[in-house]
């Protein structure tokens, strides 16, 4: 007798496999997440896994961690130059996807997306980051309105609720736009030029100064201490739609704190910027966010489109539900386990299984032949409410015993009322 052989791949570093029952939990919270985005008219989109590199290096800029250091990049065995890299975020790749397929020229602007899936990052693997990771986004392309901007953060906050999270918090800033960040922009690298930093630090300040703000490194944090705040930069106009965010959000009943240095990690937000944290996930406290990102459209050669748009972690949602001890009402896997005692009854009992799924009911079978005993136990450790199970006897008086696993109730059902006696019995 030969040992059974076990496999000896396993999920690369930094990935996870999501399988039964966890993955009935994402599940759950990207149904809980998409929901809102459905009923305030965005449509799904789904784009490939892997787009150019440039795509994310002009819009999710050439000085960002994600670009430098993070993006998997492809090498293709045949089509000349063109270089590939895996989807490190979602926004660039829908706004592409919408502008190769005309969407802003239908006249219904603003173009309402959403979309789930996977993407990857080069990251150091600790619990609530991974180099795989899953997220709900949603873009709303070509409008600046800010109620707009106070309809995406709503939808958020209103798919959080509905899953039982009660410990998130809203931090919220605005990055101000073309006309009044140049000089913000000046201001602050005159301010960073005089602090100890490393050499990194000191390129990404002539690059993208505001990214300094959110190094997380204490060593750099406790330098910024004074540093020019951009609400004293922002023009009348950035002020004014600020505002107006606030007071809208404020008017629906959300709750926010306002964060000067909030500046997200991506090159392409303007004016609003937001993000949602959780006290529970330790470090990787946020779970998810967004903003305006009224230049992006031109960045990666399209037309001037304003939008905004944000991406909320399943993976940190889910930990977030772990952490305030949420369980989530999961539908029942299976509600009806089918016990065959001989041949017979396996073609009769498969075959009214087939009539319950038919009528919607999540119904599962004893394969491979199992005795009475194996096969209970398989229906108990199925979850399923009820059991159906027939021998010979049952047969030949044209019946099957429904029993109810809970509370060890039995009776013989006809088979032709299989499908009405369950029902009956769900309430």
């Amino acid at each position: 007798m030969t040992k059974a052989s076990v496999s000896t791949f396993k999920a690369p570093r930094g990935t996870y496999d999501l399988i039964p029952p966890v993955s009935a939990v994402y599940l759950a919270v990207r149904e809980a997440i998409s929901a809102p985005l459905r009923r305030a008219g965005y449509g799904y989109v789904e784009t490939p896994g892997f787009e150019q590199v440039d795509l994310f290096s002009r819009g999710v800029g050439e000085s960002t961690d994600i670009v430098t250091k993070e993006m998997y990049t492809l090498t293709q065995r045949s089509e000349g130059s063109e270089r590939l890299a895996l989807r490190p975020e979602g926004t660039a790749s829908v706004l592409r996807a919408a502008l190769e397929a005309n969407l802003h020229k239908a006249g219904n602007l603003p173009v309402k997306l959403w979309y789930s899936g996977s993407y990857y990052r080069y990251e150091r693997p600790q619990k609530g980051r991974y180099r795989h990771f899953s997220q709900v986004g949603a873009e709303a392309i070509g409008a600046e309105d800010p109620a707009l901007d106070a309809e995406l953060i709503i939808l958020a906050v209103d798919a959080y609720k509905s899953l039982g999270l009660k410990n998130f918090r809203l931090l919220l800033n605005s990055l101000g736009d073309k006309e009044c960040r140049p000089a913000y922009r000046a201001a602050l690298q005159d301010f960073l030029r005089d602090l100890d930093l490393d050499d990194d630090t000191r390129r990404r300040v002539e690059i993208n100064p505001l990214r300094v703000l959110d190094d997380k490194r204490e060593a750099v944090q406790k330098q910024l201490t004074g540093a020019p705040m951009l609400r004293d930069h922002l023009c009348e106009a950035c002020k004014e739609y600020h505002e107006q965010v606030r007071e809208l959000l404020t008017a629906a009943g959300v709750a926010f704190e306002d964060d000067e240095k909030l500046v997200r990690g991506l090159d392409y937000y303007t004016r609003t910027t937001f993000e949602f944290v959780h006290g529970g996930l330790g470090s990787q406290s946020a779970v998810g966010g967004g903003g305006r990102y009224d230049g992006l459209s031109e960045m990666i050669g399209g037309p001037a489109l304003p939008s905004v748009g944000w991406a909320l972690g399943v993976d940190r949602t889910v930990l977030a539900l772990e952490a305030e001890g949420v369980e989530l009402e999961l539908p029942a896997a299976t509600e009806v386990f089918a016990v065959p005692l001989g041949d017979e009854a396996r073609r009769v009992l498969f075959g009214l299984v087939t009539e319950l799924r038919r009528a919607g009911v999540a119904t599962d079978f004893a394969f491979g032949g199992k005795g009475l005993k194996n096969a209970m136990k398989s229906a108990n450790r199925s979850g399923a409410r009820f059991a159906l199970v027939a021998g010979e006897r049952d047969l030949a008086e044209g019946v099957v015993q429904l029993k109810d696993l809970e509370s060890g109730e039995q009776k013989a059902v006809p088979f032709d009322t299989v499908v009405s006696e369950v029902r009956s019995a769900q309430g």
